[in-house]
């Protein structure tokens, strides 16, 4: 909370004059996106699978809208959610609890499965549900952070050939296109944010919540100067 900071002049990026500190407060929340594209790698007119709609998802969903994605399926649970996978470019949305998710994604993909699963959830049953989903010679990315140790079914991977890998936060260079892509108005964050608070409301209007309200918020802002 310094108003000073001392740092190498190589760890800062200049932000362009045209991106607002809102927007640069999605930089590495998006960069943690592109990276996962990247190493997913994703061709364009390739149909893809993205497992849970929370921030690091509708960041998934921009980064593969602008690279040119044919089918952006997002499962999905919290209708509040839903509506935001769907202002930011998902073709497709399905809800697990109703909907056999491999069936709708195979049906919605000519019966192929999708190119690219990004699960972005670290739930065992929502994996164990998507892998099948997954076409033969597919990817599955994995971008959460998992609490609990998952049950894998390896040989369902190995019979299908399946890619499992993992990404990890983001690089250099997805870091710097991503605030190119952010000046250019090709990622627009704003929509994600669903209140703003004051430094000493961040317990009741921030931490409190996200916990008793979750399905009401997606990105609290903090200001820390107010």
């Amino acid at each position: 909370m310094s108003k000073k900071i001392v740092a190498p002049a190589g760890h800062f990026y200049p932000i362009p004059e045209n991106v607002s500190l809102e927007a640069a407060s999605f930089i590495e929340l998006l960069a943690v996106a592109w990276h996962s594209v990247k190493i997913s790698l994703f061709e364009p007119g390739n149909s893809v699978l993205i497992v849970g709609g929370g921030t690091i998802g509708l960041g998934l969903l921009q980064v593969l809208k602008l690279q040119g994605a044919k089918n952006i399926i997002v499962a999905e649970l919290m209708d509040s959610r839903k509506d935001l996978c769907l202002y930011y470019g998902a073709t497709h949305i399905i809800d697990p609890r109703n909907t056999n998710l491999a069936q709708q994604t195979r049906h919605l993909t000519d019966g192929v499965g999708a190119n690219i699963i990004f699960d972005t959830a670290g739930v065992e049953k929502a994996l164990l549900i998507a892998i099948p989903a997954c076409r033969t010679q597919g990817k599955i990315v994995n971008i959460a952070v998992w609490e609990k140790r998952p049950s894998f079914p390896v040989n369902q991977l190995m019979y299908n050939e399946v890619w499992y890998v993992g990404a990890a936060l983001y690089d250099e260079v997805s870091f710097l296109e991503t605030i190119q892509a952010l000046s250019k108005g090709h990622l627009n964050s704003e929509a994600m944010i669903t209140a703003r608070i004051c430094l000493d409301e961040i317990v009741e209007k921030g931490f409190q919540a996200l916990l008793e309200h979750r399905d009401h918020h997606c990105k609290i802002l903090v200001d820390v100067q107010s």
